[in-house]
């Protein structure tokens, strides 16, 4: 399938959209209501630093909703606004934030259902008449022809910095490159930009992308072993012993930004070891995808962790990557961290449900340390600061230092 031939001809259509529809104004007050907060200014204003009595709160330095999510979450605002009886659905969520994608449920947007086997039944959506949103993530190639093919109207809320990472993908499928996107497979923006590679492989990590790259280097009969370790995180008929040859590095836009430079130069030196370095450019192809917000975010949570902390609060979806990776860098410090998604994942009394690294939702009794404490805090780039600002009062009010709540901006 010409991928870029089929973008170009959908963003010509009239029933497909990528900017609001005047209501600008309206959205942006009720998002201000539903999703800032007053004391979370207060808190930037001072240093990133809050101290109540005995209890010192320090945000890092970026954090929270990033443009392309708050962009993300005003387009589907605007079309509910726009489209005020017809049924809109959402093929995933729009954003990994559970209070923001409850929002959207109240105000009668649906999800596409997902079957017990992980595929959606896009038999719901009838054609004309209903509207559908693509994510900030994303969708499949294959979806949005699904959804053109039936006529529905689509607002396309992709990020630009996920779609910037697609056109990288076209250069490789154009010059017979192999997309190796560092990202989870399983993710829905790796499904949304492996769609548009003709050969692709993704890796998890650094040490996955290390396999490969000594796979390059001398295969010795281990085929189908690097097959069965990769399975399902490969195109139809990949074969490593020829569609390694030429390759392309790409990412899912929330891994670690670090790590992907780090794959990226790995795989560079792998080519100049194989082929040489006059002949690098025939078999090597990267491109800066690299987040501008994520990384931001990223740095941040370095720069926090490295002052004094009793302990780091990280706060985002289960399910956000980008999340997930703010939690890693405070683990790599032996920080005590604790990935919750609400101020209710605290209490009753001295008690958390957190989701550890890698982990099922768990129960931590005892977590807040008895006398003076600095705790750390930061959220992932879809969570607003209103939820932000609840994580703290409740620790405050946990340690006996109730704050005067400032009503929310």
């Amino acid at each position: 399938m010409d991928t870029k031939a089929f973008k170009r001809t959908l963003h010509k259509s009239e029933q497909y959209h990528r900017q609001g529809f005047g209501h600008e104004a309206a959205v942006t007050d009720l998002l201000q209501r539903e999703y800032n907060s007053s004391l979370i200014q207060q808190i930037r204003e001072q240093n990133y630093s809050l101290q109540r009595g005995h209890v010192t709160i320090r945000l890092a330095e970026s954090f929270g909703f990033c443009w392309g999510v708050e962009r993300a979450i005003a387009l589907a605002y605007e079309t509910r606004r726009q489209f005020p009886t017809e049924r809109i659905w959402i093929t995933n969520e729009i954003i990994h934030n559970p209070s923001v994608n409850q929002n959207l449920w109240d105000m009668n947007v649906d999800f596409i259902p997902v079957s017990d086997t992980g595929e959606k039944d896009f038999s719901v959506v009838e054609g004309k008449g209903d509207v559908v949103i693509l994510p900030a993530f994303g969708a499949s190639v294959q979806e949005m022809q699904l959804l053109n093919d039936k006529g529905c109207t689509i607002m396309d809320t992709t990020c630009p910095w996920v779609s910037k990472v697609w056109n990288s993908v076209e250069k490789h499928k154009k010059g017979d490159y192999t997309s190796i996107i560092h990202g989870k497979y399983k993710h829905e923006e790796t499904i949304a930009t492996s769609s548009f590679a003709d050969k692709y492989l993704v890796v998890l990590n650094f040490a996955e992308a290390q396999y490969v790259a000594d796979y390059i280097l001398d295969s010795a009969g281990r085929r189908q072993e690097f097959l069965d370790k990769f399975a399902n995180a490969y195109s139809v008929g990949f074969d490593p012993d020829t569609d390694l040859v030429r390759v392309g590095v790409a990412n899912q836009t929330t891994m670690l930004k670090g790590e992907t430079e780090q794959i990226g130069k790995l795989f560079e030196r792998t080519m100049m070891r194989k082929y040489g370095p006059a002949e690098v450019n025939q078999h090597f192809l990267s491109f800066n995808t690299i987040c501008d917000a994520t990384q931001e975010r990223q740095d941040a949570m370095f720069g926090l962790v490295d002052q004094p902390l009793d302990l780091m609060m990280v706060i985002g979806g289960f399910n956000s990557s980008n999340t997930t990776h703010l939690q890693e860098i405070s683990i790599d410090r032996d920080i005590p961290s604790y990935h919750i998604d609400s101020a209710a994942r605290i209490g009753p009394g001295n008690r958390i449900e957190h989701q550890p690294l890698n982990q099922a939702l768990t129960v931590t009794e005892g977590w807040l340390p008895e006398g003076p404490i600095v705790v750390g805090v930061t959220s992932g780039a879809s969570t607003p600061d209103k939820v932000v600002s609840e994580v703290v009062e409740k620790i405050l009010e946990l340690k006996n230092q109730p704050l005067e709540l400032v009503p929310n901006a």
